[in-house]
């Protein structure tokens, strides 16, 4: 195996859309590691949580898609990283990278610049939390990992978005 991983499998959603107890499982400090269970559904927790956002969820439209990607695109160009596959849907965002920094510098400049851009083109409110916490960050270490992976974002996200 590399001393490096090949690339990283970098996966956030937008503020509100996929809350702990959500009917689709969800991934918190003790729900984590690759392979296991999501947490379970939990309405209880599901409405607490929902309760303490302090704006309606944000979802992406068409206009606000493009940004997004256009940003990634941009962003690597800037950091000469490899942007291997990218697909940002409206309530999560996909990307395969291969680059010289950490996985967690990595997706945390991509969520800062495209809430930027986002603001400037007025997509967001000034005030708007666009992005949940942090991400899910999966070191890709062999050639079949990056493989199957830009396949996941590419081809397994569902219907073509408009």
């Amino acid at each position: 195996m590399p001393s490096e991983p090949l690339a990283y499998l970098l996966t956030w959603t937008c503020y509100g859309t996929w809350l702990h107890g959500d009917e689709r499982g969800s991934v918190d400090d003790d729900h984590k590691t690759p392979g296991e269970p999501f947490l379970p559904a939990d309405q209880i927790r599901y409405s607490a949580e929902s309760r303490r956002l302090h704006h309606a969820p944000i979802e992406l439209d068409a206009a606000a898609r493009r940004i997004v990607a256009d940003t990634i695109r941009a962003h690597c160009d800037v950091r000469g990283w490899d942007l291997l596959a990218l697909n940002v849907r409206t309530n999560h965002v996909h990307v395969v990278v291969a680059c010289d920094a950490h996985p967690d510098r990595a997706l945390s400049e991509f969520k800062a610049w495209t809430t930027r851009r986002l603001r400037e083109a007025r997509c967001m409110a000034p005030d708007a939390v666009v992005w949940t916490h942090h991400g899910s960050t999966r070191y890709l270490w062999k050639k079949e990992s990056v493989d199957a992976a830009m396949e996941y974002v590419v081809d397994r996200q569902g219907d073509d978005l408009p």
